[in-house]
């Protein structure tokens, strides 16, 4: 079969391995990489290119980096020249107008990370675990100008076991979307894939985290605050004060279902970790990060509390 033209639009690591993929499938040829311009990183703030652009560099791909391409007439018209038949996004991080819709022959098909219409928006990989969800996915959709409302293509669920970070989870979504881009893709062409409008019922939002968010609540539940640092897991922590210091916590397990009036305090520190009295049932923290220090298992930071106070 003749190869199907593919312009990608991406930025984070996220989307790598679907780009790679698609550049050595044999029925894919990609012409072209759309990514976010290179941002300031690290302590000397050097600008950095994004993962995306890196790849391309690597195969001598065509890049283009907007600021907004809704309002860069010159890169709109540098992409029309390619004749894409499609343009596939995953985590590029800019909403695309009417007129770039408009360019490629077929559609511009999306890989959103959950199960649609449920958590719609910017934020759905930290937002189902947060919620404690036992499974999410990935969908392949078509993309609107509304928010992630367009017909889906093809949906996969994902397991989410109550050890899974936000990390974790990143890495499986990362590691199954390549397959689910090229079928979709090849189904679309070949008009084998039928896309379905999404049901209304059941929609909700994944807006973008807010520092306060993070910030451990001992009036939840063990359950949930267990559900909040794995969702946030180093990205950016959930945290709580503790003489005047911020600690993050990087690793918990729920202990148990005993609630006494004891909310927020220690109530037992060993070599497994630090045990803490929530509203409902008790939490272990087992890897924290004290403001100033590395990270460190909860019983190497109980310790060093245990000497300062002597």
């Amino acid at each position: 079969m003749t190869k199907i033209k593919v312009i990608f639009f991406g930025t984070p690591d996220i989307g790598l391995k679907s780009l790679d993929y698609l550049y050595n499938s044999d029925k894919i040829d990609v012409l072209a990489v759309v990514t976010q311009p290179d941002k300031p990183a690290g302590r000397g703030k050097h600008l950095r290119p994004s993962p995306i652009k890196e790849y391309a560099l690597e195969k001598d791909l065509p890049i283009y980096q907007p600021k907004s391409i809704r309002k860069e007439p010159d890169i709109i018209n540098a992409l029309k020249e390619y004749s894409p038949d499609f343009f596939v996004t995953f985590a590029f991080g800019q909403i695309l107008s009417q007129e770039v819709l408009d360019i490629p022959k077929f559609e511009t098909i999306n890989l959103h990370a959950s199960l649609l219409p449920k958590y719609r928006g910017a934020n759905p990989i930290q937002r189902c675990i947060i919620n404690g969800d036992t499974e999410t996915g990935i969908c392949t959709m078509i993309t609107e100008l509304g928010l992630d409302c367009g017909d889906v293509c093809i949906k996969e669920k994902i397991d989410i076991p109550d050890d899974m970070t936000c990390e974790d989870l990143w890495l499986k979504i990362s590691e199954d979307s390549p397959e689910l881009l090229e079928k979709t893709l090849i189904g679309l062409y070949n008009k084998t894939i039928v896309p379905c409008p999404q049901c209304e019922d059941g929609v909700c939002f994944a807006d973008k985290l807010k520092k306060e968010e993070t910030l451990i609540d001992w009036n939840k539940s063990a359950e949930e605050i267990h559900n909040l640092v794995r969702g946030v897991y180093k990205s950016p922590s959930a945290y709580f004060i503790y003489k005047e210091k911020i600690i993050k916590v990087l690793k918990t397990t729920v202990e148990n279902d005993i609630t006494t009036d004891k909310t927020g305090e220690i109530v037992k520190a060993d070599k497994n970790g630090v045990v803490i009295q929530t509203s409902k049932g008790q939490i272990r923290l087992i890897k924290v990060k004290p403001e100033g220090k590395s990270e460190m298992f909860a019983s190497d930071w109980a310790n060093g509390i245990v000497n300062k106070s002597k």
